[in-house]
C-alpha cells in the first residue's frame, strides 16, 4: 500500500473521540454577557487576510490517487465554507511529479481560497518555493515531526540544520510563513528558537488527536516504539507555554480538536484560527462530502452562539474570557512555573 494511502487508513482506524487536555479546561460562567447573537463575529485575520471563521482544515495528505480524490473533497469543502485550507506535505509533488495533481486539485477546485502549502523542515529554500508555486500558495506551512521521523522506517535521522533552512526561507520566500508541529506540541524554548529566526505564526499542535508515532509505530514490523504512542506535550500546555513568550507573534492551536467547543476553548488562549484535521478527514470518509459542508456550517453557527454566551462580539474578545484549569493542565501550570490563576481572573 502506498505510505500516504496508510497514513490516511491509519489515522481512520485510530480515530475515535476521547477525552483529552480540552476537558480540563473549563468556561467561567457569567450570567449576564451584554451581548447580541447577531451583532457577534467570528471572523479573524492572519497572515493579511480576512478568514471568515476562525478555524481551517489543517495539513493532512496528497501524494497518491485515493489521497488526491480526499483532497478535491477537501478543496470543495473550503470553498464551500469559506475555509482556509493547507495541503498535506507537498514533498512528495516535488520528488515525482507525476503525483502533483493530487496536490494542484485542491488549486483548481478552490481558485479563490485561501490556500497553505506544506513542507517538511528538512527542505531547501528552493524547494519551499517550487512548493509554493505549484499551487499558488497564499502561505507556507513548515511542519515539525522529529519524533515520527525517528519511528518511520524511511524517516529522517538528522535534523541538525532545521532552524538555519527554517531562517532562510522565512528570508527567502515571498509569501507569510508558519511554522507548525504535527501533533507533539511545543515548549516556550521552541517557540523562542523560531522567533529569534524571525518566524512570527506559530501552530503550537499539541498532542491529544492523532498521534503520528502511533502510526508509524503500526508501519513497523517489529512495534518497538509503542511507549512514545502518546509523546508530547498536549495542545492546552502548548498554549499555555506559548502564553509564557512576551512579544508580537501569530498563535495558532491544532491537535485534537473534536468539536465546536474545542475551537472555542482553543480561542479563549488567545489564538488567531485553530486548525482541525482528523475530525473533518474522519467525518468525510465515514459519511460524505455534504455531510461534512454541512458538520462544519453547524460548527460555525455554534461558535456564533458560544461567542454570545460569553458576550464576546469579536474573536478577539475570546482573550477576557475567565478559565478555570483543573487537573493535568494545573500540574503542568505549578511545574513549569505557570501562574495559571491569571486565567481565571479576567
Amino acid at each position: 500500500m502506498d505510505r500516504k494511502d496508510e497514513h490516511v487508513s491509519l489515522a481512520k482506524a485510530f480515530h475515535k473521540p476521547k477525552s483529552n487536555s480540552f476537558d480540563d479546561v473549563r468556561i467561567i460562567h457569567q450570567s449576564i454577557p451584554l451581548s447580541n447573537y447577531d451583532e457577534t463575529s467570528i471572523a479573524t485575520h492572519l497572515l493579511g487576510y480576512e478568514l471568515s471563521a476562525p478555524f481551517f482544515i489543517n495539513a493532512m495528505t496528497g501524494g497518491s490517487e485515493k489521497t488526491g480524490y480526499i483532497n478535491q473533497e477537501l478543496a470543495i469543502l473550503a470553498r464551500e465554507t469559506g475555509l482556509m485550507i493547507a495541503t498535506g506535505s507537498i514533498s512528495a509533488a516535488l520528488r515525482d511529479p507525476s503525483v502533483a495533481k493530487t496536490f494542484t486539485i485542491v488549486r483548481d477546485e478552490n481558485p479563490e481560497g485561501i490556500i497553505l502549502a506544506n513542507i517538511g523542515a528538512g527542505s531547501s529554500l528552493e524547494n519551499a518555493k517550487r512548493g509554493i508555486d505549484l499551487i499558488q500558495a497564499n502561505a507556507l506551512q513548515i511542519h515539525l515531526n522529529a519524533p515520527q521521523e525517528l519511528v518511520m522506517p524511511e524517516g529522517d535521522r538528522d535534523f541538525s540544520n532545521w532552524l538555519s533552512l527554517i531562517e532562510e526561507i522565512v528570508k527567502g520566500v515571498d509569501v507569510p510563513v508558519i511554522v507548525k508541529e504535527v501533533g507533539f506540541g511545543m515548549s516556550r524554548q521552541t517557540i523562542h528558537q523560531l522567533i529569534d529566526v524571525g518566524v512570527t505564526t506559530i501552530d503550537i499542535a499539541g498532542s491529544g488527536g492523532t498521534s503520528f508515532t502511533q502510526i508509524e509505530n503500526a508501519r513497523r514490523r517489529k512495534r518497538e516504539f509503542s511507549y512514545l504512542n502518546d509523546f508530547g506535550i498536549t495542545t492546552v500546555q502548548s498554549l499555555l507555554e506559548a502564553n509564557e513568550v512576551p512579544g508580537l507573534f501569530n498563535l495558532i492551536a491544532s491537535g485534537g480538536i473534536r468539536n465546536s467547543y474545542d475551537i472555542f476553548k482553543a480561542l479563549c488562549f488567545g489564538v488567531k484560527t485553530v486548525g482541525i484535521s482528523a475530525s473533518i478527514l474522519n467525518q468525510l470518509l465515514v459519511n460524505d462530502l455534504e455531510d461534512t459542508i454541512a458538520l462544519v456550517k453547524q460548527w460555525q453557527q455554534e461558535l456564533v452562539s458560544l461567542y454570545t454566551l460569553v458576550g464576546a462580539k469579536t474573536t478577539e474578545d475570546l482573550k477576557k474570557v475567565p478559565l478555570f484549569l483543573t487537573g493535568e493542565n494545573k500540574d503542568w501550570c505549578q511545574a513549569r512555573g505557570i501562574d495559571y490563576t491569571k486565567y481565571s481572573q479576567r
